[in-house]
């Protein structure tokens, strides 16, 4: 769920990871790994970095060490269907448990799409930073993720822009 959620990965590309794709960059002071996922251009799958924050990492090492995983062993050995339906039924769950059917139209895909809507507008993160690590090949493919700012971000932008 992380993966997808915190990371922004496609259901698709949740099972490709290893502990061999994860690295520090020395260089942006973050945790990258390499997923190998959709060419949004077409074609072969494309290979690129995507951002792991540093609690998730915490977390991938600690779930690799408790189960015994060496460096080339998957951290997710699933098929796509069984990761979308793990977040199907996880949904139903938190439905069940907080009463809110909301949670029963949450699918895989919402996960991604909240990440990007989280870092594209909330956050402020640039559409070009986004694109590579998400895996988007043109902003067309990005665009729909670029919702509407919230009242509050836009407070936030204009208050900055305008101090004196």
């Amino acid at each position: 769920m992380q993966l997808m959620g915190r990371c922004g990965l496609r259901a698709s590309e949740v099972s490709y990871p290893a502990d061999k794709h994860l690295r520090w960059s020395e260089d942006g002071d973050i945790w990258l790994f390499e997923v190998r996922g959709k060419n949004t251009k077409g074609g072969d799958p494309k290979i690129r970095d995507a951002w792991m924050p540093e609690d998730v990492a915490d977390d991938v090492h600690n779930y690799s060490r408790e189960r015994g995983l060496v460096a080339t062993d998957r951290w997710v050995d699933a098929s796509t269907p069984s990761i979308r339906w793990w977040v199907k039924e996880t949904a139903e769950t938190v439905a069940q448990e907080t009463g809110d059917e909301r949670w029963l139209n949450v699918s895989s895909h919402d996960l991604r799409r909240s990440w990007a809507t989280y870092h594209l507008v909330e956050r402020q993160v640039d559409v070009r930073t986004m694109m590579s690590i998400g895996g988007w090949s043109d902003y067309e493919a990005i665009e729909p993720y670029l919702a509407e700012p919230t009242e509050k971000r836009i407070g936030e932008a204009m208050a900055a822009k305008h101090l004196h």
